[in-house]
């Protein structure tokens, strides 16, 4: 079997190292924020090219946080994707705003600029662009729109750790970045985490009172905040795998220029290619009308593989118990056809060859009819 994703073959090249580190943690006896933390936090924030970084328990906190410490609430509305994972949405909703559903291009599945300017209203507050699957998102026509308009931008960056748009990092163009350290991400950790990047000392402020009780020390509480902080276990394994992440996101990329060159002439939509960007790869995505019957026969020959998204956000049903229910025929479109292959940095080159060979057998003895 070569499963889809594989984390057990990292931590087996990394398990001395982080065995090592999680006892000094241990014989250190401080467990949430502690020095692991904070050489993290600064860590990170010189990967995004911010001045700061704030640890807290998940990505999704992150992006909640992000927006609570922006003043999103009541009465706000947030512009974000349908074709994403569901936590993004969760996070605006949980601040009490209103999330505005703008449909996607088709190129790279992110928010369509052109309709995301449409969609402004005198309620908006903020725009939550995700830069999906390892991609950058448009931000140069973002942030410009956003800075016409007096909006900020919280960058749902949690699949795109070291990711680049014109040699800026993903997290340093929004207010704020937000990243998930989930086990599976580019990456991850052996449990919950999160991260959020900003350069405004103002925010960066609030989100550390926010993310511990709305405390500015000990004991004294200036606003009623929730408890989110990255423990230090955590952090310590994170601090290990951070030095491979930008040769992990190099072999990615590798891999996928690998399945670029063995599938172009098939009938697939392959993830696009731009001078300007510098994407992760966390997951390779191919899209296909026949993303059903190619994941089964890739799972009868022990590929792993996997739908993301198999139906846009606004058609969950908490969507429809809340919130009508837009028509976005792009995102529509695209959900159930994206399949995602194999591409973790540890999968070795003789399994790629069977995963390509798979693929191209597929259409070659006509099961795409």
């Amino acid at each position: 079997m070569i499963p889809l994703i594989d984390i057990q073959r990292q931590h087996q090249s990394l398990r001395d190292e982080m065995e090592k580190e999680i006892a000094d943690v241990l014989d250190q006896g401080q467990f949430i924020l502690g020095r692991a933390g904070e050489a993290l936090e600064k860590e990170v924030a010189t990967l995004c090219g911010t001045g700061y970084g704030v640890g807290v328990n998940s990505g999704t906190d992150a992006l909640f946080l992000a927006l609570a410490a922006l003043g999103v609430g009541e009465g706000d509305e947030v512009i974000t994707s349908p074709y994403t994972f569901f936590a993004t949405v969760e996070a605006i909703v949980h601040t009490g705003a209103r999330p505005v559903l703008v449909d996607i291009e088709t190129q790279n599945y992110h928010l369509d600029p052109a309709r995301v300017e449409q969609a402004i209203t005198s309620k908006t507050k903020a725009i939550l662009p995700v830069h999906l699957f390892g991609h950058p998102a448009d931000m140069k026509a973002l942030s410009s729109i956003a800075q016409r308009h007096g909006l900020a931008v919280v960058e749902d960056a949690c699949q795109a750790m070291g990711a680049q748009l014109d040699g800026k990092p993903v997290g340093s163009w929004g207010d704020v970045g937000c990243f998930s350290f989930y086990p599976t991400k580019n990456l991850g950790g052996i449990g919950d985490g999160g991260i959020i990047t900003t350069s405004n000392p103002r925010l960066h402020e609030k989100i550390q009172r926010l993310r511990t009780h709305g405390t500015e020390r000990k004991y004294h509480h200036s606003c009623f905040g929730f408890n989110s902080r990255l423990d230090e276990i955590q952090a310590a394994v994170l601090r290990v795998k951070l030095k491979h992440l930008l040769n992990w996101n190099q072999r990615r990329r590798i891999l996928a220029d690998r399945y670029r060159e063995a599938f172009h002439k098939l009938p697939l939509q392959l993830p696009s290619t731009s001078a300007e960007a510098l994407p992760t790869y966390h997951l390779y995505i191919l899209r296909t009308p026949h993303s059903a019957s190619l994941k089964k026969w890739l799972n009868d020959h022990g590929i792993g593989c996997e739908i993301y998204y198999p139906m846009p956000l606004h058609h969950q049903r908490a969507w429809k118990d809340r919130f009508s229910v837009p028509s976005l025929p792009q995102a529509e479109a695209v959900a159930g056809t994206t399949l995602a292959l194999p591409v973790y940095p540890e999968l070795t080159n003789a399994e790629q060859e069977t995963v390509i060979e798979k693929v191209v057998q597929f259409f070659e003895e006509g099961n795409a009819l």
